[in-house]
């Protein structure tokens, strides 16, 4: 698999996508959770598509897979607190649905990805 530039990655795109929803909704959380819930949910998000960026500018096959485990460690993160915020009233339904389904999906991704490695 040749990649020149991890921006080149479907994976990273979508991992850019995830942050941009998380970013979205955390701004209607209560002001209470800013240093809680939503600082936590940002940054586990923004660190699935940072990490496929560090792993893809490493020298090695198993860098970046190890790179990949972590964004993949990152992505449940993201998913669970979503289901707490969702516990909380903190976010619709709907909105909970369509963020989990792109969460699904870059887990089928990292993967796929790390397979073919």
């Amino acid at each position: 698999m040749t990649v020149k530039n991890y921006r080149e990655l479907i994976i990273w795109q979508k991992a850019m996508d995830l942050v941009e929803l998380i970013y979205q909704v955390t701004k209607n959380f209560p002001k209470e959770e800013l240093y809680g819930l939503t600082s936590q949910i940002r940054r586990a998000a923004v660190s699935i598509p940072s990490n496929i960026a560090e792993g893809q500018a490493r020298q090695s096959t198993s860098e970046f897979r190890n790179f990949l485990s972590i964004a993949q460690g990152s992505r449940a993160e993201v998913e669970t607190q979503l289901m707490i915020a969702q516990r909380l009233d903190y976010l619709p339904q709907q909105k909970a649905e369509q963020i989990l389904n792109l969460s699904e999906e870059i887990k089928r991704m990292i993967y796929s990805l790390t397979s073919k490695l």
